[in-house]
C-alpha cells in the first residue's frame, strides 16, 4: 500500500478482531484508498455470541432492531470505512443487513463506548 497506487483494499474487521484498526485502516485512509471491510460479524462468532443478549436500550437510537445493524454500523462508523461487506445466502439476513444502512449512524462515543464494554466483558 505504501509503494502502489491502489483504489481499494479488502480486509477484515469485526468488532471481536479489530487488530486492522491498529495496524491496517490508517495507512489507506491517509492515501485516500477506499476500504472495503469482509467478516464484520467474525465469521459469525459474534452473532452466535450475541444471539441470547437483548439488544441495548440504546440500539433504538441509532434505529437498530438487530445485534446484525449494530455490528454493521459499528464498522461502519470507522471514518477510514467505505464500505462493509456482511456476505449471506439467506434473504432474511440480507433485508436485515441492509436495514443497517438506513436510520441514523452511529456517532464516535457510542462506538467508543461499545468496544469499552466489549473489552471489559469478553
Amino acid at each position: 500500500m505504501r509503494k502502489e497506487t491502489l483504489e481499494f483494499v479488502q480486509l477484515n474487521y469485526s468488532l471481536d478482531d479489530r487488530a486492522a484498526e491498529r495496524k491496517l485502516l490508517p495507512l489507506p485512509a491517509e492515501r485516500g484508498i477506499a476500504i472495503l471491510v469482509n467478516v464484520p460479524f467474525g465469521g459469525g462468532n459474534l452473532l452466535r455470541r450475541l444471539r441470547n443478549r437483548p439488544l441495548p436500550d440504546w440500539a433504538a437510537e441509532i434505529d437498530c432492531t438487530s445485534w446484525a445493524q449494530i455490528l454493521l454500523k459499528l464498522v461502519l462508523a470507522h471514518p477510514a470505512v467505505t464500505c462493509v461487506i456482511p456476505g449471506t445466502g439467506n434473504p432474511a439476513h440480507m433485508a436485515d443487513n441492509c436495514a443497517a444502512g438506513t436510520g441514523r449512524l452511529m456517532d464516535a462515543d457510542l462506538r467508543k463506548r461499545i468496544i469499552a464494554e466489549w473489552e471489559a466483558g469478553n
